[in-house]
């Protein structure tokens, strides 16, 4: 490609080149492209938006530094995640100087050829930042110029940029712990962007983590009591869970390796329980105390309301020398191959009937959609199902979900989609593929004589917001 050729998006990107089917998916778009973005689930950072004039940094701060979908490609090719500004547990020296991290990402930015994150950070570039030109080593510092003076801008502050992007809510994800000050500072200022916290209790559910009495303490001091006991344990969640709900949460977060579940007799998880107090709880313990805790999280949300998550299916932290050297989150997580089947079948004989809860369910396993999960969401009241979730958040990702999931579940029984990101810029983009993807599909449904276009219209609106404002309870946005 030619350094002065002028850099753009297809407007029928991700459309079947069958002329049929690719007119109906153009015309499908049209209905939902402009829709404000519902964003039920993902990982930005509250702190962007609690201080009217926070800014992003730097285009590596923005871009690069954070991004493991970026530097995992990148250090699979052999450079050191030093090199990419990527901080160090020991503090060890890293690169400091920004520029130097960009022109090392632009001299590689072919290796994102074809791939999701490739398709993100181009549309990013050319939609958000407004560059004309392919990114590549020659023009690498031009184009770092070009976005930094965007990011000195008031219109490129978080804030603004939310706006910019019509999202009509955005939900984080907090520990348990977490004392949501950023969350109540956003509330407190009078802006009126919508961003809620997520429940997320897994710092704690998960008795085998190195700091577990670490975070066992912060979350007695967030819930302002002594956690003695199984039974204090579970008021302190309780308690949290409240006031989590006051800052306007709706949904809890449990990020499991397996989705196995599991009923502990009260002695039973007691004794487990006060076993991890003493630092000599077995790995059998924490697999059954994680899958009981799933029980009581979701006894949980069946009295306060709040839509339950559970992600399933990763060996996270594979790579022992970088969890050494730079901790968790750096793009050694592996799918795993799951039983929903089995190990859902305790929590599902307790509540899977009960039309009051929603549980989404998430996987990395793709050979579990036909198979499991879609029988499982196309029968239980409680249940639905998540879009393709991380290495599976692409075109062929959402294709192969449509495919293998739509005729059992059917697809209100599915979630719609979320971006499950920490990249705030690139929320925009993430949502377009799936709106792409989903009227492709649909227009494949119409061409084939299955549904209408009237009904497909319906359906790419459902698919685009209404799903996940009604799977997350989020409809009064409206």
């Amino acid at each position: 490609m030619s350094n002065h050729e002028t850099w753009t998006l297809s407007s029928d990107r991700l459309f079947s080149p069958e002329p049929s089917q690719r007119a109906v998916a153009r015309a499908l778009f049209e209905r939902v492209a402009q829709l404000p973005i519902v964003s039920p689930h993902g990982h930005v950072d509250p702190s962007l938006f609690s201080d009217p004039e926070a800014r992003f940094g730097s285009p590596a701060d923005l871009l690069i530094i954070p991004d493991h979908y970026v530097f995992r490609m990148l250090y699979s090719q052999g450079l050191p995640l030093e090199d990419l500004g990527v901080r160090r547990r020991d503090g060890g020296q890293v690169e400091t100087d920004h520029r130097k991290i960009w022109q090392r990402f632009a001299d590689h930015f072919y290796l994102f050829r074809g791939t999701p994150s490739g398709l993100w950070l181009k549309h990013e570039l050319i939609s958000v930042f407004g560059v004309k030109l392919p990114l590549n080593s020659r023009n690498a510092q031009v184009i770092y110029d070009q976005i930094e003076d965007c990011l000195r801008r008031p219109e490129f502050r978080p804030r603004a940029l939310f706006e910019r992007f019509r999202i009509e809510v955005l939900c984080t994800t907090d520990a348990a712990s977490d004392p949501l000050n950023h969350h109540r500072a956003i509330r407190a200022s009078g802006w009126n962007g919508d961003i809620r916290p997520t429940f997320r209790p897994d710092s704690v559910t998960d008795i085998l983590r190195p700091d577990w009495r670490q975070q066992l303490e912060a979350l007695a001091h967030a819930a302002d009591m002594d956690i003695i006991s199984f039974g204090s344990f579970l008021e302190a969640l309780r308690r949290r869970r409240a006031a989590f709900r006051q800052l306007g949460a709706t949904a809890t977060d449990h990020g499991v390796t397996l989705p196995h579940t599991e009923v502990l007799s009260s002695a039973d998880a007691e004794a487990i329980f006060q076993r991890a107090l003493r630092g000599v709880a077995t790995p059998e313990d924490g697999v059954r105390f994680s899958g009981h805790m799933l029980i009581e999280m979701a006894r949980m949300s069946l009295e306060d309301g709040m839509v339950m998550q559970i992600h399933a299916g990763v060996y996270r932290n594979h790579n022992p020398l970088l969890w050494e050297r730079f901790g968790p989150d750096k793009g050694a997580d592996i799918p795993l191959p799951c039983d929903f089947v089995r190990g859902l079948k305790p929590l599902l004989d307790l509540y899977g009937n009960e039309r009051n809860l929603t549980i989404v369910l998430f996987t990395m396993d793709e050979t579990t959609y036909a198979r499991e999960l879609a029988p499982l969401a196309g029968h239980y009241p409680a249940l639905r199902l998540g879009p393709p979730w991380w290495f599976h958040d692409s075109f062929n990702g959402m294709r192969r979900y449509f495919d293998q999931v739509m005729e059992t579940a059917g697809l209100y029984n599915t979630a719609g989609f979320n971006d499950d990101t920490r990249a705030f810029p690139s929320i925009p983009a993430r949502h377009d593929v799936w709106r792409r993807a989903s009227c492709n599909w649909l227009a494949g449904l119409v061409v084939r004589g299955l549904v209408t276009e009237e009904e497909a219209a319906e359906m790419a609106v459902d698919m685009a917001v209404g799903l996940a404002r009604k799977t997350y309870r989020l409809e009064k946005n409206i």
